[in-house]
């Protein structure tokens, strides 16, 4: 009885940490980003309760654009870096000479401060002394500068190619591990059998890879619905509001407009659909182990 008594404080103890820095660390600001989020709070001393009033403001036409906006950024980001990663890693995978250093040239974008990255971006999207557009203008694609963050429709692009440039190298070397893994006796049977690298690809690669592919594109829609960095040195959600996505439009509001209540419910929105998202991602794990097994 002594022995289990303490045992179970010793487990307990080793659990306090982490324990503390959840309570600390994520239960406390959460549950304070909820309270918030049905009061007034802004630089005034005085908070008054609210109640649903923030979130009827966030309901509009205005911030629904913006949810379906984000969606979308998120949607062609995640998609982009899936596919490129995916023949990325098949490509590094290769029996190629000089493969090992091809592996190490996709790290860059990866190692480069993500600021300094982004502030790149921009100098060659500039129309008077951008890259892009002197190129453009070179092969005679284009007759002028073209100013890529200065209209709607580039600028949201341009934000996703960046995004895109700065995730894929994770993504690829990650597919790349998950490849690696996959037994090569199966590729040496297939290929005996009159396989072709596309037969191969579809039916070996793809399937053994689906749990990888899986939680990289979840691990990186969280981070691409939740990217505030890109957009914000890029184009600070402009050019009118055309880049302004729910993580974007909370700071504005928050910040920017010093109206944290109302900040905080959009906050709360984007806890809701993060949590929706995690949801889905289980449920999908759980069927392909629940396949797996039978």
């Amino acid at each position: 009885m002594i022995k289990s008594r303490s045992s179970l404080i010793f487990a307990w103890a080793l659990l306090a940490p982490a324990i503390l820095y959840i309570l600390v660390i994520v239960a406390w600001p959460l549950f304070e980003t909820f309270r918030l989020s049905f009061t007034d709070a802004s630089l005034r001393k005085v908070t008054n309760y609210v109640g649903w009033k923030n979130y009827d403001k966030i309901f509009n036409e205005t911030f629904l654009t913006v949810i379906l906006r984000t969606f979308a950024w998120t949607f062609f980001s995640v998609a982009l870096k899936m596919i490129i990663g995916t023949f990325g890693a098949v490509l590094l995978n290769a029996a190629v000479p000089g493969r090992h250093i091809f592996r190490i040239l996709t790290m860059p974008p990866w190692i480069v401060p993500m600021a300094i990255g982004i502030f790149m971006w921009g100098w060659m999207y500039n129309g008077q002394f951008g890259m892009i557009s002197g190129l453009l203008q070179r092969f005679g694609i284009v007759d002028g500068p073209v100013a890529f963050l200065a209209w709607g429709n580039t600028a949201f692009w341009a934000t996703i190619v960046t995004d895109v440039w700065i995730g894929v190298p994770m993504v690829t070397i990650y597919f790349l591990a998950a490849i690696q893994s996959i037994p090569k006796d199966l590729y040496e049977a297939a290929w005996t059998d009159g396989a072709s690298r596309w037969t191969r690809f579809r039916r070996i690669t793809l399937p053994l890879m689906a749990p990888a592919i899986i939680t990289m594109s979840m691990l990186s829609l969280i981070a691409t619905f939740n990217s505030f960095d890109i957009i914000w040195i890029l184009t600070q959600g402009g050019p009118s509001g055309s880049t302004t996505t729910m993580i974007i439009d909370t700071y504005q509001t928050a910040i920017g407009s010093k109206k944290y209540g109302e900040g905080a419910a959009r906050a709360v929105v984007i806890c809701i659909f993060l949590s929706l998202f995690c949801l889905a991602y289980f449920r999908v794990t759980r069927r392909l182990s629940a396949t797996e097994k039978a």
